[in-house]
């Protein structure tokens, strides 16, 4: 091991800055971050990290650097591009045994700077020793999507109680027993669900040796439109802890497959004239699960808030008391559109959109079609292929022009999307064409027509 790894309290501690450009800049933000004093030496200082130095409480030395700089400091950084000064810097300070960075040099540092993960109190770093700054770079981004930030808050309320529990246990083993069992629970859990006075309360509990009761917790997690890329770290951070996972017919596999792999799967779908299981036993599943002690997610293509019914099963978690989070997902009307190369807002061309369900009870058309042929307005609708004939004709019938740019996408951000063009007129057309199938989604509007210069996704096929 070249270097030990050592976390330096610099809070109220005096640091030399030698260099007043961009990279003095970017390590200087890291010491005032960490409550340093900063006394920048250069003949030029950028206004910036004049700013800086001057929040610090510190002070700006507007010529070139002497040894006598070095007095009072406890670290010193040589951030110059004059590669002689930065040896003479970093010679004074080892002659001092002040520790010493030279950016760039590892081999004239007594100290290296990590790259580092701040979610304070708790702080990673990770080092290649010099090496390799990149890797160390590109490591510290993949454990950024790892660690929620509000780890953070979680250290801050063990912090809290630390001396309650040290003086509760005084064996260690006893103490790591009890923080393990805090942060791999639902102390954790709550916490990290941004609730945390309940936090609180339960750990005031589990210290007072009081019985809490041991209600599981639903995640109702919507999966987006296909592409696992575009998951939110959130939902598959709770995808992985979860012990029972309920999806419905729209989540892709690739993205079942990131689920905790022993966790029990039970499918819930739907589609048309085909309910695996009615919406009532849905929602009475979550419940009984959770009362089972058991943490549930139910993951929803898109998003649970738009036409997927999420309401309605949290509704029935809140009447029987039932822990539970929403996170978000991307709707296919968002994710769809962005891949097929159509922005749904547009200043030339749209300065609204609507998002319409084309599924029609009964087969009637009992949507507000006056207002569906505003101008200016994009509508996309979902579930509104077996619906289309009527939609369209309807569209025509209460103003909206024949020539109206539309489009349909069918397994949109997937390998196997597929887009296809055309009007208002003649979407009805395109479907039985092109054998078009659910799940499909429709977008009608001027904002169509940008397609042909932004389309990007190499899945997307455009025809017609």
């Amino acid at each position: 091991m070249e270097f030990l790894p050592l976390f330096h309290n610099l809070r109220g501690r005096r640091v030399l800055v030698v260099g007043g450009g961009e990279i003095a800049l970017r390590k200087s933000r890291l010491l005032a971050d960490a409550g340093a004093v900063l006394r920048v030496v250069a003949p030029a200082i950028e206004p910036q990290l004049c700013e800086l130095v001057n929040s610090s409480g510190g002070e700006q030395v507007l010529r070139g650097y002497v040894e006598a700089d070095l007095d009072g400091c406890g670290l010193v950084i040589a951030a110059t591009d004059d590669e002689p000064l930065n040896a003479q810097v970093s010679a004074d300070a080892h002659r001092r045994c002040v520790p010493v960075n030279v950016v760039d040099a590892p081999a004239l540092c007594s100290v290296i700077f990590p790259a580092i993960v701040d979610r304070s109190p708790l702080i990673v770093a990770i080092s290649s020793g010099g090496d390799a700054p990149v890797l160390a770079r590109l490591i510290r981004a993949k454990i950024e999507t790892w660690i929620p930030s509000t780890y953070g808050q979680l250290a801050g309320l063990a912090a809290r109680f630390r001396s309650q529990v040290k003086t509760l246990f005084p064996d260690v083993q006893q103490r790591r027993g009890f923080w393990e069992d805090v942060f791999q629970g639902p102390i954790a859990d709550r916490q990290l669900a941004g609730q945390g006075a309940e936090a609180e309360r339960l750990l005031e509990a589990k210290i007072n040796g009081e019985a809490t009761l041991t209600t599981g917790e639903v995640y109702l997690v919507g999966a987006g439109p296909g592409d696992p890329d575009l998951l939110t770290f959130r939902a598959l951070r709770l995808m992985q802890q979860a012990d029972v996972v309920l999806y419905d017919r729209l989540v892709a596999p690739a993205i079942l497959e990131l689920c905790r792999r022993d966790a029990e799967r039970i499918y819930v779908g739907k589609r048309r004239a085909d309910h695996a299981v009615p919406q009532d036993q849905i929602n009475q599943q979550l419940v009984d699960l959770a009362k089972q002690g058991k943490r549930v997610v139910r993951l929803k293509g898109g998003d649970p808030f738009i036409f997927g019914r999420g309401g309605e099963e949290i509704e029935e978690l809140a009447a029987h008391g039932i822990p539970f989070q929403v996170v978000p997902g991307i709707t296919a009307a968002s994710g769809c559109a962005a891949y097929a190369g159509i922005p749904l807002t547009h200043r030339d061309h749209a300065q609204s959109v609507r998002f319409v369900t084309g599924h029609l009870k009964d087969g009637t058309s009992n949507l507000p079609w006056n207002d569906l042929v505003a101008p200016a307005q994009t509508l996309v609708f979902y579930m509104g292929l077996i619906g289309l004939p009527i939609i369209c004709e309807q569209l025509i019938a209460h103003g909206r022009s024949a020539d109206t740019p539309a489009a349909l996408i069918q397994q949109g951000t997937t390998s196997n999307q597929r887009v296809f063009t055309g009007t208002l007129k003649d979407l009805p057309t395109l479907v039985a064409k092109h054998e078009v199938h659910a799940p499909t989604l429709v977008i009608v509007g001027e904002v169509v027509l940008l397609r042909e210069k932004l389309a990007w996704f190499e899945g997307a096929q455009s025809q017609v």
